[in-house]
């Protein structure tokens, strides 16, 4: 008998899961976290929990927290733990906030679904006592110059297997391993914009600003339940190996935006009425293209501008600024570039469910693309495991609020190229030397691993 009871209509959630959580006493079995696991996700239905060991599939997008409507499954709290670490004198707390929270905060304090709110929300997180408060636009940049460098090298070589996939969404790279380990190759090896802050605030940083690494406490502000799964990776404590410290992760913890206005709640902040603030100046800029990756299409978008300039030595074209085959809420978007005489065939996805699809239409040899850009949630970041609910059920409706928001930040701004940033400039001169140097190796890339074996004997169960 298996120890996880209702399967037939909602989710199993194993007690030690890093990221979603289940309160027994408030579930409804609605059903609504099976049926969003099933058909957007694709996990649920691809594994049977007799072949599993009894030990349930996750790979902790937060999807089933979205979409339950009494709150029965939240993600895995760690504000109190953030707040215990601010009122320690001996430690040194920094916040890094993803660019979905910002077009997402305000809905949690009443204000217009969609409102960018940048400026309160890093004036909240000085007010929750945050030494720091930088950008993680900047790692969002840093992992475009080696995002688009690996690309370049992939299709300059004969050795190393096409398409790239996008590495950003860490519950899409569990997924690959579970299920496609086969296309594990095909993952960049960038880490995600969060995998790169972490280890680079703890050594680059941490040198500039005169501070001990061993005191730092690295808190990402994001709208992604996986991010708490994804920094336990034994892979993120880069920045420990390098400095020699031993039981160091490169980021100590992940909240939510949901999260985040709890704890604010919680403090009595009034946030409507705190005063605008800005970033701290070192690690603090980033640049329209880092701004657009909360967006389904925005990693790939912010790739194509700088591999361009990379490969033609040229400005960038106006139109690849408003990459329109790339936009948009489809769960799957094709498009056809030529770039310096090189063609690429991209492709867009969102939801596993549809990234299982291409994957096996690849598989089949129906399909052939150079880049491919996979986010799990809908529309993107901005339909992240841990943004606020859609209150008003208003579905995509809402997540084209979040998304207009990020994209009309990009047409704002004067800095719009990622290998422009001149932070970006600074930190390879002064410390990584150049993209895929030996450091940036180190420091910024990772490995992947085979988890096909957490399915069981018969690990094709659901594929085509």
């Amino acid at each position: 008998m298996s120890k996880h009871l209702f399967t037939d209509i909602r989710v199993p959630i194993e007690p030690d899961n890093p990221s979603v959580m289940r309160h027994e006493e408030l579930c409804i079995k609605c059903g609504q976290c099976k049926t969003v696991c099933t058909e957007s996700i694709g996990v649920a239905g691809y594994y049977d929990l007799l072949k599993t060991g009894d030990t349930a599939i996750c790979i902790h997008c937060g999807q089933c927290a979205n979409v339950c409507p009494v709150g029965c499954i939240t993600e895995v709290p760690e504000w109190e733990s953030v707040k215990a670490a601010v009122n320690d004198p001996d430690k040194i707390v920094i916040f890094s906030t993803s660019p979905s929270v910002r077009v997402a905060l305000g809905d949690e304090f009443g204000m217009e679904e969609g409102s960018f709110v940048e400026d309160r929300m890093v004036a909240l997180l000085r007010a929750l006592g945050g030494d720091y408060v930088l950008d993680t636009n900047f790692a969002a940049d840093l992992t475009i110059m080696e995002e688009a460098n690996e690309l370049i090298r992939r299709l300059t070589s004969s050795n190393i297997p096409i398409p790239q996939l996008t590495s950003c969404c860490p519950a899409w790279v569990k997924f690959v391993e579970t299920y496609y380990p086969e296309f594990k190759e095909n993952l960049s090896t960038s880490k995600s914009p969060i995998g790169m802050q972490g280890p680079t605030i703890k050594t680059y940083f941490a040198n500039q600003e005169n501070l001990d690494p061993k005191k730092i406490v690295n808190v990402a502000v994001t709208p992604c339940t996986a991010k708490k799964f994804e920094i336990r990776r034994e892979e993120m404590c880069s920045a420990g190996k390098t400095l020699g410290i031993e039981g160091m992760r490169d980021m100590d913890y992940v909240i939510t935006t949901r999260e985040l206005a709890q704890w604010a709640r919680a403090e009595g902040i009034d946030f409507l009425a705190l005063e605008p603030a800005g970033y701290d100046p070192f690690m603090g800029k980033g640049s329209g293209a880092g701004v657009i990756f909360g967006n389904t299409g925005g990693v790939m978008e912010a790739a194509v501008r700088t591999a361009y300039a990379a490969l033609t030595g040229e400005p960038v074209p106006d139109d690849l600024y408003d990459l329109k085959e790339v936009r948009g809420l489809a769960g799957t978007k094709e498009a056809s570039l030529t770039i310096a005489g090189t063609r690429l065939d991209i492709a867009v996805v969102y939801g596993t469910a549809n990234a299982r699809r291409l994957l096996d239409s690849i598989k089949r040899g129906e399909k052939f693309y150079q880049f491919i850009e996979v986010m799990t949630c809908p529309g993107g970041c901005i339909g992240g495991g841990g943004q606020p609910k859609d209150k008003n059920f208003s579905g995509d409706g809402l997540r084209q609020k979040r998304i207009d928001g990020l994209y009309a930040r990009d047409r704002q701004m004067k800095l719009r190229l990622s290998h422009e940033n001149p932070e970006i400039k600074a930190i390879y001169k002064n410390f990584y030397e150049k993209p895929l140097s030996p450091l940036a190796e180190e420091m910024l890339h990772t490995s992947y691993i085979d988890r096909s074996s957490d399915l069981g004997k018969s690990s094709d169960l659901g594929k085509s």
